[in-house]
């Protein structure tokens, strides 16, 4: 090693050992391997030199990062267990202190309005059910009347699961539907329930569409329920999300689960003569419903001579969207603390 690195080294290993934080000492690490650090420096110099001095400086300058590494390395240790002995011994602990307060989270805007409309539809007689994100290919599709041709069950809608050869088909949940089909297996009419849950659907994302997102399903099952018990339960609905009423209209749609099926629109609740939120027709389309085909209460073990119901599927990241003005689908899941923490 050359004359400098060595003097180099030795400045270094005196100044750690001085070093009476680890904040001290990473601040000198700071300076010996950051960008544009000693280190660095040393090693842009090489492809300057004559070509016979290149390998011996560049194999010096290497030979001292190593050296400055694991000196760094005990440096840290030694420090640490220099606090450890501090603790134990008393030192500057005061166990009588309260602990440091944690920082204070906030609920991430989906959750915040799930449990909204779980309070809400709780208040009106729902239970709130959970199910698998992994589902049977018989939930998610044969049981909700969904044609084995269908463009759903489509490898590139849907995203399929390795199965072995012989075992039912796994399938990551379209919908959670099929947390309605669980629940006409296992709960006794008349019932009213709820799934909220994430989904999966294979798509090309953008400022509109990702693969993963939130929906909330809802479903009635009991004797003579009417198109007039879902309108009225979806006017609750938005009263609830917007805190006034809103005007509903049902459009005809078709959903191989329901029959008859309808696209529920709401008056925007935004403007008056049209916006951007609802494209300038004062309308917005909010969500799919209709009357549980009667096959599908048939495969829910129901006696169709004596009951109906009504479903329908609510957009929980669509909902948060509009109520918060989100422009970008994709920002609800990517994780980025500088926009989660504007609610």
């Amino acid at each position: 090693m050359q004359s400098e690195h060595a003097d180099l080294l030795a400045g270094y290993r005196a100044r750690m050992s001085s070093a009476a934080s680890q904040e001290v000492l990473r601040s000198i690490e700071r300076e010996a391997f950051d960008k544009g650090g000693t280190i660095a420096g040393m090693l842009a110099k090489v492809p300057s030199l004559e070509p016979s001095e290149r390998a011996g400086a560049g194999r010096a300058a290497n030979e001292l990062k190593r050296a400055l590494e694991a000196d760094f390395a005990a440096a840290r240790e030694r420090l640490a267990q220099a606090a450890l002995e501090r603790e134990r011994s008393g030192g500057d602990f005061d166990a009588t202190l309260p602990a440091p307060k944690a920082r204070r989270g906030s609920l991430h805007p989906l959750t915040q309005v799930q449990r909204e409309l779980e309070d809400l539809f709780t208040s009106m007689g729902y239970e709130v059910l959970d199910g698998p994100e992994i589902e049977l290919e018989r939930n998610n599709f044969d049981a909700l009347n969904i044609a084995k041709d269908h463009p759903a069950r489509d490898a590139m809608d849907t995203f399929w699961v390795k199965t072995p050869p012989g075992q039912e088909r796994l399938v990551l949940r379209t919908h959670t539907s099929p947390v309605q089909v669980r629940a006409m297996a296992h709960l006794k009419p008349p019932f009213r329930a709820i799934a909220p849950g994430k989904v999966f659907r294979q798509e090309t994302t953008d400022a509109s569409h990702e693969h993963t997102f939130h929906q909330m399903e809802g479903l009635v099952v009991g004797e003579g329920i009417s198109v007039g018990n879902l309108i009225g339960t979806m006017q609750t609905l938005l009263q609830g999300i917007f805190g006034r009423a809103i005007e509903v209209r049902l459009r005809p749609g078709y959903f191989p689960f329901v029959e008859p099926g309808f696209e529920l629109d709401a008056r925007c609740p935004f403007c008056k003569q049209g916006c951007s939120v609802c494209k300038r027709s004062t309308w917005i389309e909010l969500l799919p419903c209709g009357l549980v085909h009667p096959r599908v209460l048939e495969a829910g073990g129901i006696d169709i001579e004596r009951y109906s119901g009504f479903a329908f599927g609510l957009g929980l990241s669509r909902l948060v969207m509009m109520r918060h003005g989100i422009e970008d689908v994709r920002h609800l899941l990517a994780g980025d603390l500088r926009f989660l923490e504007q609610f």
